[in-house]
C-alpha cells in the first residue's frame, strides 16, 4: 500500500511539477498598461492640469485647477460649456487579452441657482472603432454640494492592428451649465476637480485581443456628497 502511495505521488510529480511545464511554471499574460496620458481643451489649458500614472501602469488620476462652467453674474457666453479631452495611450500585450474594463470617477463641487441645471458628459472612444460611448449626468437647480459620477466601459477589443501596439483610448469630458429660469443676476457653475480611471484587463485561453472587432458597452452611476 505503502509502495503504491509512493509511486502515485511519483506520477502526480512528473504529471503537475515544475517538469510539466519545462522547468518553469507558466507565466501570467501580462495586462494592457497605461503608457501615456495627456489632455487639452477649454477646461483644461496648458499647465491647469496634473497627470499621474500609477507604478504598475494600470491606473491614472488627472486633477485640474481651472476646470469650470459658469452662466450668470456677468459671465460670458463661453463660460456656460468646458471640455477636456484625455488621449490615453495603451500598450496591448499577447494574443490572451480579449477586452478592457475601463472605469473613470469624476469628482467636483457645482452651485447651481434655482431653475438653472448643471450636465457632466463623458464620451469613450477606442482607437480604430467607429462608434463612441457617451454618459451623461444632469444636476438640477438649486444643487449646492460636491459631487460624483462614475462611468464603467466594457470594451472589446476588435481591432485589426497586431498585439503589441499602442492604441489611443480617447476621453472626452465636458461641463456646461444651463441658466434656465434661473435669474441672471445669479451665478451658477459647475467645477471638476479631478477624474480617477482605471485599466482592468480580461483574459481569454484562445481567442486574440488584437484579431477582433471592437464592441463598447457600459454603465455609469452619480451621487452627491
Amino acid at each position: 500500500m505503502v509502495l503504491r502511495a509512493l509511486t502515485a505521488t511519483g506520477v502526480a510529480t512528473s504529471l503537475f511539477g515544475p517538469a510539466a511545464f519545462g522547468g518553469h511554471p507558466p507565466q501570467p499574460p501580462a495586462p494592457i498598461t497605461i503608457d501615456s496620458v495627456t489632455a487639452s481643451g477649454t477646461g483644461c489649458p496648458p499647465g491647469t492640469a496634473a497627470v499621474a500614472i500609477s507604478a504598475d501602469q494600470t491606473t491614472f488620476t488627472v486633477t485640474y485647477s481651472n476646470y469650470q462652467a459658469q452662466v450668470g453674474g456677468g459671465s460670458p457666453p463661453s463660460a456656460r460649456q468646458k471640455n477636456c479631452r484625455l488621449n490615453l495611450l495603451l500598450h496591448v500585450p499577447g494574443r490572451r487579452s480579449t477586452y478592457a474594463i475601463v472605469t473613470a470617477t469624476y469628482r467636483g463641487f457645482a452651485s447651481l441657482a434655482p431653475g438653472a441645471s448643471g450636465t457632466e458628459r463623458a464620451g469613450y472612444h477606442f482607437q480604430g472603432d467607429a462608434h463612441t460611448t457617451t454618459f451623461t449626468h444632469h444636476f438640477p437647480g438649486g444643487f449646492n454640494n460636491n459631487w460624483q459620477t462614475t462611468d464603467t466601459v466594457h470594451m472589446a477589443a476588435r481591432n485589426r492592428a497586431r498585439c503589441g501596439e499602442d492604441r489611443t483610448l480617447t476621453i472626452n469630458t465636458e461641463l456646461q451649465v444651463d441658466p434656465g429660469t434661473s435669474s441672471p443676476s445669479s451665478t451658477s457653475f459647475m467645477a471638476m476637480d479631478s477624474t480617477d480611471g482605471s485599466i482592468q484587463t480580461v483574459y481569454a485561453e484562445h481567442r486574440s485581443f488584437a484579431d477582433k472587432s471592437h464592441a463598447i458597452r457600459g454603465s455609469a452611476t452619480g451621487t452627491a456628497w
